[in-house]
């Protein structure tokens, strides 16, 4: 650009302006839609029952892939797809949760590794993130950030989602831009996450038609569907009561049969046996079935409802004129979760602080799944059956893993609408590809740090060409499981944690051939497993997989003592918002004293302190004039209320929680003076809970049995949590915890 003439006066001086920055002729538009732990066979058109006809409608006008394959879990998969690279490459070797210290396991993207958000804004794409992000150290989600890892330091001009793995659907943790927000409603009033990321994703596309109609634009929907907490409407959830009333062995069945009629798979694809330690369903009682069957409603139901979720957004599209020139991708993350367990889950919460859920319980319980104050999750049967024909789940590097749905739809480009594709693909080949089909090549540098390498390969050509490889191989590598694929022939090791590396058994699959990797050619092809393992360590040097780990309960842990360091001491002042429960004080398993100051008048009830939700918890708050706790495990609740109404004035409220052997005892302090006790064999042994900390209010689903947001009326000056050295966790029950929220 030409610099202006600058004379003494505008007579004499000539202005000028930048060049606009103009984006590829016929630019598309680009909504990738991407699901939470959805398996293979999950969508209609993959061969479920779950009813998606907008996602089917889609693939009846695009593509379908038969073999896109994720990197097992979620962080990782997103990091991939974000950044066209492989996800240890880009530092996010496992998850977002934890740094281990190495260059492959920092837990958030490195600079040197751009997003597509960051690769197309200077090719004038303007770039929307809505939903689930989890792919920034969730110990830097707090008010301070630091932000260059969160979505708009990472090239979206705008954010409304949330940051951690989960959240509640009905009581999210929001945040817009870099600021945590309230939800704009609840479950009493219809409130539900899908639709609210659906009607902003809606709100941001139709605001920059309105701004910017000639600018191109990326929308990235990332729901939390279907990633546990199972929450949806109720009437949808008791729809599919009848559906899978057969159970999971006559559902896997069933949906092989619809995918060989389909041809996604090969006619001669074979089931394989069911996962270790799922049960035949006729060995188990009735009350189990029906339990079972409730629990993959609730699942089933998340799914029917974000497909018609999708539809309004398609329809918008569709009014808006700009359909036929967008680009729409729908996958999953990665395959079928199992982290229900083998009789799957109405509070998980509980069983992660000690307090089992027996059957009965559950089966209590069943009316309320997919509720407000359940975190309800399925048996690994229907987790097995999702993932069909393939084995194992998320977590692992068998196909039931990393082998997920792609829908594709272009209306302005695809030549032949409900084609299926099946060469090998991957999540880090999404970026190369939509970079090819836009003509835009990869930026050497990215805000002046130069760049990685590209890593996915581009399958632009898949558009018009049915028979188009891959070529280059591809790792696999979660918690020690291995993969490799190459030339239609995967090598893949299930490890079990902490046995040795060296007694891990490699099995060999001709995918071209078993689809379904359910003949072992290990023991009649040495030499071709021999070099597939070979070229896995040629992979994992080059690309940071190395040092292998996993040691699961010692990141975790680590990770917690390393943040918060030798802090013991919290204090939140007044105007204090949301606090994440990563960087919130850890009082798990130890014995901690909370303060509040205040200035108290007669009706000021409210809350002094609240972290947690219906499911798990602790609060500290004044009701009927009288200082109470509550804590919640598992949706327990342990009550403790002082013994007099406390008097108008200034006064220090608080409470003490010791730990005594097995037990706790709860002390209410007004001045320093106990007020009111009681004892319980309950604690926060491994866990306190996945939604944050509030002061003054308790602003998402409620910890105690009260309205949300319930805020305290008097004034508040500040809270104090201080917390002994007297921590005692169960890293393992810690890392079962934790797994369970990815």
């Amino acid at each position: 650009m030409t610099g202006a003439t600058i004379g003494t006066t505008v007579a004499d001086s000539q202005p000028a302006w930048p060049a606009a920055t103009a984006a590829p002729q016929s630019a598309p538009n680009i909504l990738v839609v991407l699901f939470d732990d959805v398996g293979f066979s999950d969508f209609g058109c993959y061969g479920s029952p779950i009813e998606t006809p907008t996602i089917d409608g889609l693939a009846a006008r695009g593509l379908r892939y038969s073999g896109f394959h994720t990197t097992a879990m979620c962080s990782t998969t997103r990091a991939a797809l974000l950044t066209g690279r492989n996800h240890h490459s880009v530092g996010v070797g496992c998850l977002a949760n934890f740094d281990s210290g190495y260059p492959g396991y920092r837990g958030k993207i490195a600079p040197e590794a751009g997003t597509l958000a960051e690769m197309l804004r200077p090719a004038g794409y303007r770039n929307y993130m809505i939903g689930k992000w989890h792919v920034t150290t969730l110990t830097e989600t707090g008010p301070t950030g630091p932000f260059d890892g969160w979505p708009l330091g990472r090239g979206f001009d705008r954010f409304y989602g949330f940051m951690d793995a989960e959240t509640d659907q009905y009581a999210p943790e929001l945040v817009r831009d870099n600021t945590p927000i309230t939800p704009p409603g609840g479950y009493a009033d219809g409130y539900h996450l899908t639709e609210d990321l659906t009607d902003q994703t809606i709100r941001y596309i139709a605001d920059h038609i309105a701004d910017s109609p000639d600018t191109p634009w990326l929308a990235w929907l990332a729901l939390g569907a279907c990633h546990a907490p199972h929450q949806a409407p109720r009437d949808l959830i008791l729809k599919y009561d009848a559906v899978f009333s057969d159970g999971w062995d006559a559902e896997r069945d069933r949906r092989l049969d619809r995918q060989k009629a389909m041809g996604l798979v090969p006619a001669d694809t074979r089931l394989p046996p069911r996962n270790a330690m799922v049960q035949p369903w006729a060995d188990h009682t009735p009350d189990e079935r029906r339990l079972f069957t409730r629990l993959q409603g609730a699942y089933a139901a998340m799914l029917d409802h974000a497909d018609r979720n999708l539809a309004r957004l398609v329809a918008f599209l569709e009014a808006a004129g700009v359909s036929e020139n967008t680009l729409i991708l729908v996958l999953s993350d990665n395959g079928a979760s199992q982290e229900g367990g083998p009789f799957g889950m109405v509070n998980a919460m509980g069983p992660f602080n000690g307090k089992s859920e027996s059957i009965a319980d559950k089966i209590n319980r069943i009316d309320d799944i997919g509720g407000p104050d359940t975190h309800s999750n399925f048996p690994w049967g229907w987790a097995m059956a999702s993932n069909t024909p393939l084995r194992r789940y998320k977590q692992n590097t068998h196909g039931g893993g990393v082998r997920d749905p792609l829908v594709i739809s272009w209306p302005a480009r695809i030549g032949a609408p409900g084609a299926i594709r099946h060469q090998f693909r991957h999540a880090s080949d999404l970026t190369p590809t939509i970079l090819d089909w836009l003509g835009i090549a990869s930026p050497e540098t990215v805000r002046g740090v130069p760049q990685q390498p590209l890593e996915g390969v581009s399958f632009a050509r898949t558009l018009d060409d049915s028979d188009s490889p891959r070529g280059a191989a591809q790792y696999f590598e979660m918690f020690g499981h291995r993969g490799l694929w190459k030339d239609g022939w995967k090598a893949v090791c299930f490890h079990p944690p902490g046995s040795p590396y060296e007694t891990d058994v490699w099995e060999l699959y001709h995918l071209d051939e078993d689809f379904s990797e359910t003949d072992d050619l290990a023991g009649t092809h040495p030499e071709k497993l021999a070099e597939l393992v070979a070229e896995w360590w040629v992979q994992a040097e080059r690309c940071k997989v190395l040092p292998l780990d996993d040691r699961f309960a010692q990141r975790f842990a680590e990770n917690a003592e390393r943040y918060h360091g030798a802090r013991k001491a919290f204090t939140f002042h007044r105007g204090m918002g949301h606090l994440p429960t990563d960087v919130a004080p850890d009082v798990r398993s130890r014995s901690y004293q909370i303060q509040a100051a205040v200035r108290i008048s007669d009706g000021d009830d409210g809350v002094l302190i609240a972290h947690g939700d219906a499911t798990s918890g602790y609060s500290l708050f004044v009701r009927d004039g009288r200082l109470t706790h509550v804590m919640n495990i598992g949706g327990e609740l342990v009550t403790t209320v002082s013994e007099t109404v406390l008097p108008a004035g200034h006064h220090t409220l608080g409470v003490a929680v010791r730990r005594r052997q097995e037990k706790s005892l709860i002390t209410l302090l007004v001045d320093g003076q106990a007020v009111g006790a009681s004892e319980t064999d309950l604690r926060f042994r491994n866990f306190i809970s996945w939604s944050g900390l509030d002061i003054g209010l308790d602003r998402g689903s409620p910890v105690a049995d009260y309205s949300a947001p319930f805020r305290f009326r008097g004034l508040l000056k500040k809270v104090t949590v201080t917390m002994d050295l007297d921590q005692s966790l169960d890293r393992d029950a810690v890392a079962e915890a934790e797994l369970a929220r990815q």
